[in-house]
């Protein structure tokens, strides 16, 4: 989707104050895919750290920051049992932001997929902008494996990390933020002892993503968007660094041997 970034602050206040985000960026912080991600809702487990390859919480901006309002007949979020693999994206909605403005931008995203798209939640786990600040994004705790709606037949086990802006070909993506999200990424597979640099096995649970219902795809433990989705995002500029996010978030874990070749063994 692309958005033009004059209409999507156009006529939206810019009350959110830089001190605000620092506060909560201080403090740290602690949905419901579309139904065809066909999760069954369970209570969130809280995952004891797999400690020998746990990567460092980094600070996440919490929801309370962007989101103004509550939710009406917010349902329960859906929950996995594990993480398993990392999906980047890229919100597709121009590069010339302030910090300032951030709230206002991902409260607009939010409200497009509620909205026009009739999501009880934003798609995206996290929020990442070019300064390298995280913000929380789908609600249910950011230490807990909950189902997004990111990646269309591969929302369960995963995690949806979207880069603020446009990351087409040419492009350049800050070093911050491919710093920031190298560090989720390490911290959220971490927590379940996975490699950020060798494959996994996923099943598709949708017939619209580029796999069949029911079928086995291999993926990269931290994969594009493109991967899974008839899509480009998360822009050729980003896609080209994910080998870099992949080793980065490695080193970040404590990882130095050769990583193994399959993070589910045989396929």
């Amino acid at each position: 989707m692309t958005i033009d970034r004059r209409m999507l602050l156009r006529g939206m206040g810019r009350a959110t104050a830089a001190g605000v985000i620092g506060a909560a960026l201080a403090a740290g912080s602690s949905g419901r895919p579309p139904t065809a991600a066909r999760a069954r809702p369970r209570p969130h487990p809280r995952p004891e750290p797999v400690t020998q390859w746990a990567g460092a919480q980094p600070a996440v901006v919490p929801r309370s920051v962007w989101q103004t309002h509550p939710m009406a007949h917010q349902k329960p979020e859906l929950s996995a049992t594990t993480v398993k693999a990392v999906f980047i994206h890229h919100t597709n909605s121009g590069n010339d932001y302030s910090r300032r403005e951030v709230p206002n931008l991902i409260r607009f995203l939010s409200d497009d997929h509620m909205e026009r798209r009739g999501w009880d939640d934003v798609g995206y786990n996290f929020f990442v902008d070019r300064t390298g600040t995280i913000y929380e994004g789908r609600s249910g705790g950011i230490a807990n494996p909950v189902v997004g709606a990111h990646t269309l037949g591969f929302n369960v086990g995963t995690v949806g990390i979207a880069a603020i802006g446009s990351y087409g070909s040419g492009s350049t993506v800050p070093a911050p933020m491919l710093e920031a999200i190298a560090r989720l990424a390490a911290w959220k597979l971490g927590l379940y002892g996975v490699d950020p640099r060798v494959t996994t096995v996923l099943v598709s649970t949708n017939d619209g993503s580029k796999y069949p219902e029911g079928e086995r795809a291999v993926f990269h433990t931290i994969s594009g968007h493109r991967d899974g989705d008839w899509t480009r995002c998360p822009g050729a500029g980003l896609y080209t660094r994910l080998p870099q996010i992949r080793d980065r978030a490695a080193h970040l874990q404590g990882r130095t041997e050769p990583p193994e070749t399959h993070a589910d063994g045989p396929f």
